[in-house]
Order: C-alpha cells, then sequence, then structure tokens
C-alpha cells in the first residue's frame, strides 16, 4: 500500500514519528516521506538517527499554523499523518490561545491543504482526552476530531478520505505516569504518589499505535474513528510493578485528570463496531454513497463503553513488570 508512495508526517520528530518512520522503512518501500515540524535541532538528531536511508527522508521546516508552507509541503504527497499538536495539559490551560492556534486552526489547514493538493488520505491522531473532555487540550483535540470527520463533506468528487486514530498516553512517553514514577526511583525515591487510587489507564506501545494508523491507512473510507482494544492496568499497581513494597500517598487528582481513560461514550455506541482487534466508531453522517464505509465487525450493545474503567482485560503486577522491560523513556 505505501510502496511507491510519498507520505508527509506533521510533528514528525516526535516519538510517534520517528517509530512510523522507522516502521514504513521496514515493512515498505515508499518513495519518500517527509517530515515536517518546526524544531530544527530534533530535526538535525532525526537526520542522525536515519543516517542510513538518508536518500528517503525529506525534512521540511514548516508550522501546521502557516498554511501557505503546509501547500509547499503537501505538493505530490499522496497520505498524511497528523501528530502534530500542543499537548502538555497545563502548558494548554496557560496559554488556551496557542493550543486553539496549533490544536484546531492548525488542523483546518492541514485540511484545507490536503484537499488542495490533491492528497488521497490523512489520518489524525487523536486522544483519549478528547472524549467528554475536562481540560482545554482534550477541547482543542474534540474539535480537531470534528473538523478531520466533517472534512470528508467538503472532498466532493476528489479521491481523499479523512479518519481518526485514537489513543491514550503511549508508555513511557512524555507526560505518561511511568517517566515520572521512574524519575522518583532513580533519583532514589522510597515512595511512590498516587492522585487517587482508584485511578486507571490504557496501556498501549509505540508499535501498537503505529499499527492502528496503518490500519486506517489501509481501510478507511471516511469519517471513521480507529480504537485499539488494549489492556488496562491500576496506577497503584503500576508503583507496585516499579517499586515494590513501595509507600503510596494518595496525594489528590491534579486538575484536568480523569479516574480512568475513555475512548467509547455511551453515546457513541449506536455508531460503534467492534472488530478483533479494534473498535471503529463511524460517521453519524454518510456525505456520499461512494464514501459510505460499510461495517463487517460486530455491533456493540446498547449503552456500551470503552474505558480503562470497565475494560475486559487486565494487566497484573507481573504482566506490568515484564512490559516495563520493554519500555523505552524519552
Amino acid at each position: 500500500m505505501l510502496n511507491n508512495k510519498s507520505i508527509l508526517i506533521t510533528g514528525g520528530t516526535g516519538s510517534f514519528g520517528r517509530a512510523f518512520t522507522r516502521y514504513v522503512l521496514e515493512h515498505y518501500e515508499p518513495k519518500k516521506i517527509i517530515i515536517y515540524s518546526r524544531d530544527e535541532f530534533k530535526q538535525f538528531n532525526m537526520q542522525n538517527e536515519f543516517r542510513e536511508v538518508s536518500q528517503k527522508l525529506r525534512f521540511f521546516i514548516g508550522d501546521v499554523r502557516d498554511k501557505e508552507r503546509l501547500r509547499r509541503a503537501f505538493e505530490g504527497v499522496d497520505y498524511v499523518i497528523h501528530a502534530a499538536a500542543l499537548k502538555q495539559v497545563p502548558a494548554c490551560e496557560y496559554n488556551p490561545a496557542e493550543a486553539i492556534k496549533t490544536n484546531i486552526n492548525g488542523a483546518q489547514n492541514v485540511i484545507d491543504a490536503a484537499l488542495d493538493m490533491g492528497v488521497k488520505k490523512v489520518v489524525a491522531l487523536s486522544t483519549d482526552k478528547a472524549v467528554n473532555p475536562v481540560n482545554l487540550y482534550g477541547g482543542t483535540k474534540l474539535v480537531s476530531d470534528k473538523l478531520f470527520i466533517a472534512a470528508n463533506a467538503y472532498a466532493g468528487t476528489k479521491d481523499i478520505s479523512f479518519s481518526i486514530v485514537r489513543y491514550g498516553n503511549v508508555a513511557g512517553s512524555r507526560g505518561s505516569v511511568i517517566p515520572f514514577f521512574h524519575d522518583i526511583i532513580q533519583k532514589g525515591g522510597s515512595e511512590l504518589p498516587i492522585t487517587d487510587y482508584r485511578m486507571t489507564r490504557f496501556w498501549i506501545s509505540l508499535q501498537q499505535g503505529v499499527e492502528l494508523v496503518i490500519k486506517a491507512l489501509e481501510e478507511a473510507k471516511g469519517g471513521e474513528t480507529f480504537i485499539s482494544k488494549i489492556p488496562s492496568f491500576k496506577i497503584t499497581d503500576l508503583a507496585e510493578a516499579m517499586l515494590p513494597g513501595c509507600k503510596k500517598p494518595e496525594v489528590g487528582i491534579r486538575e484536568g485528570e480523569k479516574l480512568h481513560e475513555i475512548m467509547v461514550t455511551v453515546e457513541d455506541s449506536p455508531n460503534t463496531y467492534e472488530y478483533d482487534k479494534h473498535f471503529i466508531v463511524y460517521p453519524q453522517m454518510v456525505w456520499s454513497e461512494s464514501r459510505r464505509a460499510v461495517p463487517t465487525g460486530k455491533k456493540v450493545p446498547e449503552g456500551f463503553s470503552y474505558s480503562s474503567g470497565n475494560n475486559t482485560e487486565w494487566l497484573s503486577v507481573e504482566d506490568i513488570r515484564r512490559l516495563l522491560g520493554t519500555v523505552h523513556y524519552e
């Protein structure tokens, strides 16, 4: 599917962009992969990381806020993966206008450039925080998701589709609890603070996130939201796995934080179908028969929801300890 294709990744120097680039180069023969980001130092580091395949990579300095630069970068591109965003919850709360410019206006710029420049497919990365958002970051990503879904209505006769992939914090990524605990342990700490003893999270690896995006590129007709089936864990069990027998003081939930990661709401259940390894939330609106995605999975029951708190698959302390050995800390 990706052989002899040109692929562009916005925010491509991040952990997802690097992992996606590595995966594509190992499994396909792309024409080129364009890394679009605004940090020249990260681009320099990535160029060194992929020096052995440098002839396949192109590096564009640019911001998703800049529509003209996007149009230039999108010329001749077949597939776009939109990973650029302001993601840190406190930073978005303190700089709301900046979060809106990148996460909402930037999303619209990506959509407009893709429509204008003949891109075939766009897959946008979403987050559990966009579901029933309680912080500004989640609110901006909810709007972004809606924009990408609605973009299919503007495709007209163009051969293009827009879809979404949704997952929570990748294990070991910046902002997740694992590196926070790891840092405390590395500094000789003897206790790991727990915001709330009831708190749960999903466990997803970078590899699983990349594979879900590949599935969306292969299967999306337009407007779908792809969600992986992944196990849950208790934060108290994570602490025990990382520092056995440690004290776990409960310090109180932080502003903008949820007890559980939510991927599918009850309200989404009428349009949600289950597959072997993932769920798909199909769009409520169908813009044309040629773009209608026909579900082949099993329709979820009425009132279904999918969160890290009501999951049917759970990791034990031993499971977590084993998986921690595969975590790469940024």
